[in-house]
């Protein structure tokens, strides 16, 4: 979607509202919806690429999880370590990984009468490492890796800068800590081995 173009040196450079960068869609509004829209769809479509695999019953259900978890997750996970999770995308998500989850361990029996498995049974057979709690594995980690940058670094910087008309995705990973009653995270997340063992805990975190 084209806007106008300015002119830098005598080049005419085109601005646009909408471009892709490194694999991540970038817009003038700062909004992640449509790479959330993206994300999903690619990891759909490697899904029905794979669909003979999830039916097969010549593999156990460990074997699909573990091409779930690293292959098809990764693709929609990509770039998250700087996305903001509202509530909405949070359920798109869940949407989506419930649906292949669903195909992986199949129907529940109960007295000769098969029904579909609950969003409460599928948590505990993942043992709540969904993937909404990978995401904000994913974003704690690398928000310790960027604290431990001097405030001189452009990629600090950068991270520091807070939009006029969004909440930034550094309040947003703060929320998370304080979710998580996290005590002198400041000083922890200068520990690599005690940031360490924060990221694992999220993944099961329940609040």
């Amino acid at each position: 979607m084209h806007c106008n173009s300015s002119l830098i040196n005598n080049l005419h450079i085109e601005q646009v509202q909408q471009y892709k960068y490194l694999g991540s869609i970038i817009n003038d509004s700062n909004s992640i919806e449509e790479e959330i829209k993206e994300r999903i769809a690619l990891g759909t479509k490697v899904y029905h690429a794979n669909q003979k695999f999830f039916k097969s019953r010549l593999f156990i259900k460990y074997s699909k999880l573990k091409l779930y978890r690293t292959v098809i997750r990764l693709i929609v996970t990509y770039a998250s370590e700087i996305w903001v999770l509202k509530e909405t995308i949070i359920q798109k998500l869940l949407v989506f990984e419930r649906k292949v989850l669903r195909r992986i361990f199949g129907p529940m029996k109960e007295n000769q009468i098969c029904r579909i498995k609950t969003n409460e049974e599928l948590d505990k057979l993942i043992k709540h490492k969904n993937i909404v709690k990978c995401i904000k594995a994913q974003r704690l980690s690398w928000f310790g890796q960027v604290q431990r940058i001097p405030d001189t670094r452009t990629v600090k910087k950068i991270f520091k800068w807070k939009p006029l008309t969004k909440r930034s995705r550094e309040v947003n990973i703060k929320q998370g800590i304080c979710q998580m009653k996290i005590k002198n995270w400041i000083a922890c997340v200068q520990d690599r081995g005690k940031w360490k063992d924060v990221v694992e805990k999220v993944k099961t975190f329940h609040h």
